[in-house]
């Protein structure tokens, strides 16, 4: 028997958080969808009823199979619909009888092939939908991810629930951000790809997290809208409740063809969209690496509006380029004070005034080990708004010794951020190691190091020109708030 109470209120509910599903095709062929979608709701443990259907078999992927969605012995609320266009209005008669709320159209070669026949068909999915009172995500879209719920559209997705909820057009995007958003340390509480649109849009996706308590940061990806006065609306009141970060996909002329042949949207100017975002305070991102860097700071940093960085870690020649990025992304690296120095006097008395904002741990030597004294001197002092820590990824030295300055660098950053004194962010080099050369203890060592400091919720970047060009519109995001 199911556990899962039937949920109340929006209308969305009955789609992240449905009692009962039911997927109709499903199949025990691994190259179907229906096989899928069945497979994923197994996986991700699903605690409501599942009902497999399919005219041809008696079970499916061991469990019992019904001719027809007219057959379940119950009331559904989430149909995921895998058959043909050709068998969907037919699908579309029997929701009333199972009492369905909503269906997720999987069903693609719709409006969006700009065929007559395929447009034609699409319209009277979406006008028999409406007669009947059925909702409909799609066509054309990968559908739900909701962790909490048990509920996946791709293989290995955590079902660890997380703040960021996403409203993203395309599936590939979608399952993108997730992927390597999990890789940064991100957890999700809801996503969403909702393909054409032809019924639940951006709009009602907007609204609905702007309201989710579970969701306290939107990521979103846009072809088009249907409606634009309407899209500016609720994107106003999503962005005015909570960080929205988006990306406008199809802003090249290229871009906007494609984009047609995608989801079947109006792409509008690159121009228009640019007013938008600025106009409601949208935070835009260029592609998902840029949205998972983004989203990383939003996660777990504090509001941040000072734009006086220290810095800190590695040799000269990065200490050079860094503060030559970091100046040009719109921040300053203030001298370090008198009181900074007179402290640096007595823990280092042969290097204090040597010693500068990027501090050069290549020139401590033998006194290596007391350079963990200064991110402590940084965090207590009000001369910044927030750090930045340089791990050494590029250190010379014999890999044993190497192994163990990483581990004092991560642990101060580390220790920062759990004192809550400064914001503070990480700088860990993955560069772009093969299969083989993870034998290397090096890349072995900075991959384990990397995930002590997601694990711990500091903000970790490739690079420092990620982590300046990401901080920069965190900081203008919070200014202008």
């Amino acid at each position: 028997m199911a556990d899962v109470e039937n949920p109340v209120g929006h209308i969305l509910e009955y789609a992240f958080n449905p009692s009962s599903i039911a997927v109709v095709g499903a199949s025990d062929h691994p190259f179907s969808f229906g096989y899928h979608f069945l497979r994923h709701l197994i996986d991700y443990g699903y605690r409501g009823n599942i009902y497999p259907v399919n005219p041809q078999r008696e079970s499916v992927q061991n469990m019992k199979a019904y001719r027809s969605l007219a057959d379940v012995p119950g009331d559904v609320d989430l149909v995921i619909c895998c058959v043909p266009t050709d068998r969907v209005l037919s699908l579309l008669d029997q929701c009333p009888s199972r009492n369905v709320k909503i269906v997720h159209l999987f069903t693609a070669r719709l409006g969006e092939t700009g065929r007559t026949q395929a447009v034609d068909m699409e319209k009277r999915i979406q006008t028999r939908a409406a007669e009947l009172g059925i909702r409909i995500i799609g066509p054309n879209c990968m559908g739900i991810y909701s962790p909490e719920a048990g509920i996946g559209f791709g293989y290995g997705f955590s079902r660890e629930a997380g703040k960021i909820g996403a409203v993203f057009q395309s599936g590939g995007e979608a399952t993108l951000l997730i992927q390597n958003g999990m890789l940064q340390g991100l957890r999700f509480s809801k996503v969403v790809s909702y393909g054409n649109a032809m019924d639940i849009g951006e709009s009602d996706l907007l609204d609905y997290f702007a309201e989710d308590e579970n969701t306290e940061i939107i990521a979103a990806y846009f072809e088009g809208v249907r409606d634009g006065e309407r899209f500016i609306g609720s994107l106003r009141r999503a962005a005015a409740r909570k960080p929205v970060i988006a990306i406008k996909g199809g802003i090249g002329q290229a871009g906007i063809k494609a984009v047609s042949s995608h989801t079947a949207a109006i792409a509008g100017s690159a121009n228009l969209w640019d007013v938008a975002f600025k106009q409601v305070g949208v935070v835009r991102a260029g592609d998902i690496g840029e949205m998972v860097n983004l989203a990383m700071l939003f996660n777990w940093l504090p509001p941040v509006t000072g734009k006086r960085v220290g810095m800190m870690g590695g040799g000269g020649g990065k200490g050079v380029i860094s503060a030559d990025l970091a100046e040009g992304a719109g921040f300053t690296l203030p001298p370090l004070s008198l009181s900074i120095r007179s402290q640096l006097k007595e823990i280092v008395p042969d290097l204090w005034d040597w010693l500068g904002n990027p501090v050069d741990f290549s020139i401590w030597g033998d006194d290596g080990i007391k350079a963990g004294e200064v991110p402590r001197l940084f965090s207590e002092s009000p001369e910044f708004d927030f750090l930045i820590v340089q791990i050494s990824d590029e250190n010379p030295m014999a890999d044993d010794w190497w192994i163990n300055i990483i581990k004092m660098e991560v642990e101060n950053a580390i220790n920062i951020s759990k004192q809550g004194l400064k914001p503070v962010i990480a700088v860990l080099s993955s560069a772009k190691p093969g299969f083989r050369d993870f034998e290397n203890g090096r890349w072995r060592t900075i991959s384990e190091y990397r995930d002590k400091l997601m694990d711990a919720d500091v903000p970790t970047f490739d690079s420092i020109g990620e982590a300046v060009s990401a901080m920069s519109k965190f900081v203008a995001f919070w200014n202008k708030r």
